[in-house]
């Protein structure tokens, strides 16, 4: 019988509650500028490709540096890494404030997004290192995937708040008191650690992983947003052609920057594949309801983040739920069920109807969330709980990585057949006798017809309003659809790979009962 692990004391609580609050600001700061982007751009007279440079590059720069910066927190410390993106983070955020131009603004968001990268892995890294606990640690990774997950939904919610009192601005400045309280806190909170037997970081690497990671992220993005384009098409290549010279060269290393060897473990390579696919069939469900609630429902960005509440409170619920349900079933069975309520929600968001109101919309995103809970803070602690110490931060990458990845190709894909449900159906329903610019412009996207319908006068404009909607809602039927069945296949996987790891509650006899051992642990840990 394996002695019982060290409890984390309040100090430890106490650190998760800042670590929590920075990860909940850097997601808030990805959603935010859904409401204050008319008015910077009016301000500082974007153009449309200048916005939407302003929108994703934070994104495309989380996603491209979360692999290196989880990787340099093994290696110099993780505390240290996160202390100096806490200071980037906060110069930068006064930089985006303070912007007086497009380009200063995006560049501003630009090096926010860099700055994000280092904070994710890192907190999750340290959460490893500050809770030994399996149980400790399963229930504070919830937590922290609650504050993740919560950005998104009171990001707009704050923003609007901000926006009905301040300048545009301001948005940005909440970010800068959360980082000034971690440059305080953190130092005597937060344990440093770092693998002392680690080699220097390899360039090479870094420069092949960024190569590899933000032409597919770019191109996933555009393809959503512009379909099967020369550009986006070439640039998801060249990333796949430098993802395979970057796992070339890891194999040739003997301290390579992604350890391959992690992906042989059956626990690890599982939990990642959740990790995908969870935000890849359910990241576009909520663009989709998100957009149904605006464009079909005619609510403002406030209102409609005011209606996805309840899913929030459930999806937060079932966060903070799953770990300690998991003390006592095994988490493979626990996955299973949850997905079988977002099996539910999405069966019932395949029954909603434009004119029938959005109750049935929200009560099906909320059995969806509430369901997708287990999947994404047990699958965490499995990635992290399965990787060495020395390994945590590149394990904390990965995790994320995939998570984001998963997301913007579902977006990419899935978005794809809901934008082609949409213009074969509109096609059917559109009233004759439009003028050739008003077809085309609702032929191409739901803002589109909308825009084109003010332009109308009844019965025309109502028509054509009401066949759009309609069009925009069979989309997100077949979506729906679509995803439920790829959920249950999902299921399946994760339970028939993971039903070997027992409740983190069950007394242990060995190593693997509930987790693989890692690939290699060091004796000594500096502190």
């Amino acid at each position: 019988m394996r002695k019982p692990q060290a409890q984390a004391g309040a100090r430890e609580w106490t650190g998760l509650g800042v670590l929590v609050l920075t990860s909940l600001l850097v997601s808030i700061d990805i959603f935010v500028l859904v409401l204050a982007l008319p008015f910077l751009s009016a301000d500082l007279g974007a153009s449309s490709t200048q916005q939407l440079w302003i929108m994703d590059i934070y994104g495309f720069m989380l996603t491209g540096f979360l692999m290196t910066m989880g990787t340099s927190g093994d290696r110099v410390g993780r505390r240290k890494v996160l202390m100096i993106g806490a200071t980037v983070f906060g110069i930068a955020s006064i930089g985006a404030a303070f912007a007086v131009s497009p380009g200063m603004l995006i560049a501003a968001r630009a090096i926010l997004g860099i700055a994000g990268a280092t904070l994710i892995p890192s907190t999750l890294a340290l959460i490893s290192r500050m809770f030994h606990d399996p149980k400790q640690r399963g229930f504070a990774i919830s937590i922290w995937m609650a504050g993740c997950m919560g950005g998104a939904a009171i990001g707009p919610v704050i923003g609007g708040v901000m926006l009905a009192h301040f300048w545009w601005g301001s948005v940005f400045m909440i970010g800068v008191p959360v980082m000034l309280l971690l440059l305080v806190l953190g130092p005597v909170l937060l344990p440093e650690y770092r693998d002392e037997n680690a080699s220097r970081l390899d360039l090479i690497s870094v420069s092949l992983s960024l190569a590899a990671i933000l032409p597919i992220v770019y191109g996933m993005k555009g393809l959503a947003q512009n379909g099967l384009q020369p550009l986006n098409m070439a640039a998801i290549a060249a990333g796949g052609a430098f993802g395979i010279a970057f796992v070339r060269r890891q194999r040739r290393l003997p301290n390579p920057l992604l350890d391959l060897r992690l992906f042989a473990n059956r626990a690890l390579s599982t939990a990642m594949g959740g990790q995908f696919f969870g935000p890849f069939l359910m990241g576009v469900i909520m663009l989709l309801v998100t957009q149904y609630l605006q464009l079909v429902g005619g609510l403002t960005p406030l209102q409609a983040a005011i209606w996805l509440l309840p899913a929030v409170a459930a999806q937060m619920a079932s966060f903070l739920l799953s770990p300690l349900i998991a003390r006592r079933i095994r988490p493979a069975y626990l996955i299973g069920i949850g997905l079988v309520f977002s099996v539910a929600g999405l069966l019932l968001i395949t029954r909603v109807e434009a004119s029938a109101g959005l109750a049935g919309l929200v009560l099906g995103y909320a059995l969806t969330n509430f369901g997708s809970g287990p999947l994404m803070t047990l699958t965490p602690d499995m990635i992290i709980g399965a990787a060495p110490p020395e390994k945590a931060g590149a394990a904390g990458a990965l995790s994320q990585t995939s998570a984001e990845i998963g997301f913007a190709l579902g977006i990419a894909v899935l978005g794809s057949v809901g934008t082609v449900v949409y213009r074969n159906r509109i096609a059917d329903t559109m009233p004759a006798a439009l003028p050739p610019e008003t077809e085309a412009a609702a032929r191409d996207s739901l803002v589109g017809a909308i825009e084109a319908a003010q332009k109308l006068v009844d019965p025309l404009h109502a028509t054509l309003l009401a066949s759009a909607r309609n069009a925009f809602n069979n989309g997100l039927n077949t979506v729906a659809m679509i995803s439920a069945i790829l959920l249950v296949m999902v299921a399946i996987f994760v339970v028939a790979r993971l039903k070997h790891i027992r409740p983190s509650g069950a007394p242990l006899q060995k190593q693997d009962d509930r987790i693989p051992a890692p690939l290699t642990r060091t004796e000594h840990e500096p502190s």
